[in-house]
């Protein structure tokens, strides 16, 4: 079954990779959608949206609650949204 989430990542997770690292994951899962930095004052975060199926989509929650080595992730806030079948590959915005 085809899934699709958009999280709200913080703690320590920018300028440590974690777009890039995000990426990978994404598409070592298939997983299509996009990552960015948010630029919202202290404690900035990362926002991800991702579509796939429920099992790469739990995978990838796994990689991104852990992230790449030098991170710190505090928080991520999981929001069920409605796949949409439109999205192709899985970008850095």
């Amino acid at each position: 079954m085809r899934v699709a989430r958009r999280y709200l990542i913080t703690g320590r997770v920018q300028g440590v990779g974690f777009r890039v690292f995000t990426e990978a994951a994404a598409c070592r899962e298939g997983i299509h959608g996009w990552v960015r930095n948010l630029t919202d004052g202290p404690g900035e975060g990362v926002e991800a949206v991702a579509e796939g199926e429920a099992d790469a989509i739990e995978r990838f929650e796994r990689s991104i609650r852990q992230g790449p080595r030098g991170a710190r992730v505090d928080r991520v806030e999981i929001e069920i949204t409605v796949p949409n079948g439109h999205a192709v590959g899985f970008a850095i915005k």
